[in-house]
């Protein structure tokens, strides 16, 4: 059998709630095989970190005509809920991965498509292994109890898949939900045990919990419900959420990180934000979190060392020209970083308008991966809307620093002018976290330096 290998381009557009990404899809395709000429579909990678994705939803069944542009089945990655939209002509003739499927790999065949609709029916039978993917291998013992047990080996293989499905669907082994559904249910305190979802395959939409919200529930049955309710509740863990433990955890075993903290006088830069607003005329209204994220870029310019990244593979420490700032958002499924680039030399107006952007992208689960993936240092402030005089936060890596920011209080400061020899100011704390390979202790000194100088004097932002 001779095989052609030839490249399918997919391009997802724009969907209601989900990003737009390119990706390349591999698949094979076959001649002079015992089924009619076909073209095997692969599992795409639509983010550049992912390595494998849940199957969410077929939007094509079999025998479907796959015109170009449309969506094929949605798949969750590694990020976020994505459309795999087709770019080929043809028509859908066998599915093998089912939806619902979680765990699925790049490159791993999910389904089969034909030039001919005449050619469909061939493909009743196909099965994965037909399509070149070696099925999961019997452990020596499990083959011997299979020879036991003639009934159960008599069984046909293309039967596995619609007892994975049948195992996805069961909600007696698991809940199948979506990740709005699970935070809605959170929020409501809506337990999703045991309920069947109007989903594909019997998973739960945000809808069904909304339903489930709003149902009455008599004084009876709310008590039996409550006896019968588990002390605890299991909630799977999410593409993102593994990515966020692997990162992070890989960050912690491998970066020898150290952490330096300030207390930054801000009362100039609050007077600056004060009037720049006032005289904006509804063009912008600039944060002080803009106005910490234009600081961080310059301080940057005169400590370079500190906008760097080690890369250990090609054994080199990645200097970079320009300062392209991570903003570490709290999203409903997980944190996630959108960067604004080029913020050394972004005027204020610029920074704060991208910033807002790319916050409500990150939050209706909208960033396309250009605009999350690389960053070349990170801020996480917790300042703005929570009460925190200080913390740390963890290296985003391959990135060298990342700067906790502390909320604005009031601090009693020496003042030798003042009779009580003191006056209260308005001081926020910025800890920043360094890798000791790229940064040693006097630089990450040396840029809080910068940084406390560029925020105490913020008309340094125009030099």
């Amino acid at each position: 059998m001779s095989v052609a290998f030839t490249a399918l381009r997919m391009a997802v557009r724009p969907a209601l709630r989900l990003p737009r990404i390119a990706a390349l899809q591999s698949a094979v395709r076959f001649y002079a095989s015992k089924f009619p000429d076909h073209t095997v579909i692969n599992m795409p990678a639509l983010s550049p970190t992912m390595a494998e994705g849940n199957l969410i939803e077929w939007k094509k069944k079999e025998g479907d005509e796959l015109v170009p542009g449309e969506v094929l089945a949605e798949v969750e990655t590694d990020k976020a809920q994505m459309d795999f939209e087709f770019e080929e002509e043809g028509w859908l003739a066998k599915i093998l991965v089912p939806a619902g499927t979680e765990g699925v790999t790049v490159g791993k065949p999910i389904a089969v498509y034909v030039e001919d609709k005449a050619d469909v029916a061939a493909f009743k039978d196909f099965t994965a292994a037909d399509a070149g993917d070696a099925p999961a291998a019997a452990a020596p013992a499990e083959e011997a109890k299979s020879a036991d047990k003639p009934a159960e080996s008599a069984a046909p293989a293309a039967a596995a898949p619609a007892k994975s499905a049948a195992a996805v669907a069961a909600p007696g082994d698991r809940i199948v939900a979506s990740p709005l559904a699970k935070t809605l249910a959170l929020e409501k305190g809506v337990a999703l045990k045991g309920v069947k979802g109007t989903g594909p395959n019997g998973r739960i939409t945000a809808k069904d919990v909304e339903a489930l919200a709003a149902k009455p529930q008599g004084a009876g049955a709310g008590a039996a419900a409550a006896a019968a309710a588990p002390a605890f509740e299991d909630i799977p863990l999410t593409n993102m959420r593994k990515t966020i433990s692997k990162r992070l955890t890989a960050s912690k075993q491998t970066a020898p990180d150290y952490f330096v903290s300030s207390y930054i006088s801000v009362s100039k830069l609050l007077k600056l934000r004060k009037a720049l607003n006032a005289s904006a005329d509804g063009r912008y209204k600039l944060s002080i979190n803009d106005l910490v994220v234009k600081a961080v870029a310059k301080a940057c310019e005169r400590v370079p060392e500190v906008n760097s990244s080690y890369l250990d593979e090609e054994g080199v420490i990645r200097q970079f020209k320009s300062v392209d700032v991570s903003i570490a958002v709290a999203t409903p499924t997980g944190l996630i970083t959108p960067i604004v680039k080029n913020c050394d030399t972004k005027g204020l107006e610029n920074i704060s308008k991208e910033v807002k952007v790319l916050a409500q992208k990150a939050k209706d689960n909208k960033l396309m991966p250009e605009e999350f993936q690389g960053g070349t240092i990170t801020i996480s402030n917790l300042g703005m809307n929570h009460a925190v005089n200080m913390f740390t936060s963890i290296l985003n890596p391959p990135q060298s620093a990342i700067l906790a920011i502390s909320t604005v209080e009031k601090k009693a400061v020496p003042d030798k002018a003042s009779p009580f020899g003191f006056v209260f100011d308005d001081v926020m704390t910025i800890s920043g976290t360094f890798d000791h390979r790229v940064v040693d202790g006097k630089k990450g000194g040396d840029y809080l330096k910068a940084l406390k100088t560029i925020l105490e004097n913020p008309l340094e932002m125009l030099l």
